[in-house]
């Protein structure tokens, strides 16, 4: 096969981008031709040498933008992208073409369907988040810290104010989902959708057209299997964002409840004030993956209280893999990597006395063991590997190009026998 895959970045800035430059470096080495079509730089160096073609526009996204005015028109509809991606697919063989699209919301705007549509090649979405179906992309009301239930443009959901920044960003929002679902029509585009957990299908399954074909591909984990800590277990880890909706204000409050000291991994908006309001509470900033999981494989726990939906909270899953026990929100897709009691511990979406309650019992160094060694074994039982995850996302390309060539004969059928004429 050949396959196009479509992103914001052509560099690892996040988890969308990862698992799409990941993904296609395991493709080309099991021999498929793979091309990288991206509006933001640099682009990863392993790409090209690797055989890849790339396309990379070197436009801005929100975090280089001179002129937010201009980003904001680019985000609505990226124009040069449209004629950029249009001409890159007219170029493909429409026999062994697929187009995988990973990420549009950051810097190539819904303006990729007219395109993907005008190319007729079969195409598939993997929902990382929830930009296809939600306006802000997240279903989370940030002024009141609290996942959102409304139906996305309905006229609750216009007038609620529920954007991190300000109203008129998510009008610009708002303006922008209107082109996705009523110009670019996205949603119906995209037939056969990739979700990451089952709580992200629940949500999106709704609000999608009647036949869209859901499939199932976890994200890849890279954790080398390796023996189970045998030391006493160290501190409560919090890796990721720092941020309210990832919820490190209950953590930290939280772990001063119960008297163990909180250690954060990672940066974001809420560092400096935690910081300040809990001096007991270690702040490491960023690690590198290696560093990450050397600090969970001696942690007694990990504690991950996210307060909105998520989608595969990939932390979880490395510390599972490294043999450490997580407490998790019971709100956010997490939850479906944990055995509650045997692996770790669900508590209270938001409630930090819940969540305290959890880390006094595993401050019992023997029962941090033992959920410790039941994580490893539950998740080495069937690891998420980068292996698996490439058998199952070519399993999902071969249904999606079987589909497409069945109804490209039905269509040449129905159109029955050329007539000649003179």
């Amino acid at each position: 096969m050949h396959i196009v895959l479509v992103a914001d970045h052509a560099a690892i800035n996040g988890g969308q981008a990862k698992v799409a430059i990941e993904s296609a470096l395991g493709l080309v080495a099991r021999g498929h031709r793979v091309t990288l079509f991206a509006a933001v730089g640099p682009v990863d160096p392993r790409l090209e040498p690797a055989g890849i073609r790339v396309v990379c526009l070197d436009q801005d996204d929100v975090t280089t933008a001179r002129s937010k005015l201009a980003f904001a028109a680019q985000a609505i509809w990226n124009a040069p992208a449209a004629r950029a991606l249009a001409a890159e697919l007219a170029a493909c063989d429409p026999r062994d073409t697929l187009v995988h699209v990973h990420a549009f919301a950051k810097a190539l705007s819904p303006a990729i369907g007219p395109a993907l549509r005008a190319s007729g090649l079969p195409c598939l979405y993997t929902m990382h988040e929830f930009f296809l179906v939600c306006p802000t992309g997240g279903f989370y009301a940030y002024p009141e810290q609290t996942i959102c239930h409304r139906t996305p443009m309905s006229a609750s959901c216009i007038l609620a104010q529920c954007d991190a920044r300000s109203y008129p960003r998510k009008v610009a929002r708002m303006i922008r989902h209107a082109g996705l679902a009523h110009v670019a029509r996205l949603p119906e585009l995209f037939a056969h959708v990739v979700t990451i957990s089952d709580l992200q299908e629940s949500v999106v399954r709704p609000l999608m057209p009647a036949g869209t074909m859901f499939h199932r591909v976890d994200n890849p984990i890279a954790v080398a299997q390796a023996l189970v800590h045998e030391g006493p277990p160290g501190d409560v880890l919090f890796v990721g964002r720092i941020s309210t909706e990832k919820g490190a204000p209950i953590f930290a409050e939280a772990a001063r409840r119960a008297g163990v000291r909180a250690v954060f991994v990672g940066d974001g908006s809420e560092r400096a004030d935690l910081a300040t309001r809990y001096p007991e509470a270690v702040m490491l900033g960023w690690r590198d993956p290696a560093g990450v999981q050397a600090l969970m494989r001696q942690a007694r726990a990990l504690v991950f209280p996210s307060v909105w939906y998520e989608g595969q909270p990939l932390t979880v899953y490395e510390a599972l893999a490294c043999g450490t026990p997580v407490i998790v929100s019971d709100a956010c897709a997490g939850r479906e990597a944990v055995v509650d009691g045997e692996t770790g511990f669900w508590f209270r979406s938001g409630d930090p006395d819940a969540l305290a309650a959890h880390l006094r019992r595993l401050s019992d160094d023997a029962l941090a063991a033992r959920m410790g060694r039941a994580a490893h074994a539950r998740y080495w039982t069937a690891p998420l590997t980068p292996e698996v995850h490439l058998d199952r996302l070519t399993g999902v390309y071969e249904t999606v190009m079987r589909e497409a060539s069945a109804r490209g004969r039905a269509t040449r059928l129905s159109a029955g026998p050329a007539v000649a004429t003179a």
